[in-house]
């Protein structure tokens, strides 16, 4: 006859507790390591996208500031006056100090 005899453990359970919450703590570590390189990720995409429309936006600035330059120098002041039937009188200016 066989006796039931009760296999001794490598480890007791305070060290199969330890190793059990060491092994879901450095899970859980693992995780969030991923996680948050995933959410930098997806910023910095965010970030590059937002720069795009900004330089766009900059570049139209740009060429509408050089057309708003163009239009207000006086030779086209002159050539739209000068359309129009006005005449430029430089003793009509009046300078006040």
């Amino acid at each position: 006859m066989k006796k039931n005899r009760k296999r001794k453990s490598k480890f007791t359970k305070l060290e199969r507790f330890l190793y059990k919450s060491s092994l879901a703590i450095a899970v859980s570590l693992f995780m969030g390591i991923v996680f948050t390189s995933v959410s930098m990720a997806k910023m910095n995409i965010e970030i590059q996208k937002m720069d795009k429309v900004v330089k766009s936006q900059e570049d139209t600035n740009q060429s509408l500031t050089m057309k708003i330059n163009e239009m207000a120098s006086l030779e086209n002041i002159q050539t739209v006056s000068k359309n129009l039937g006005l005449s430029y009188n430089n003793e009509n200016i009046k300078t006040i100090e």
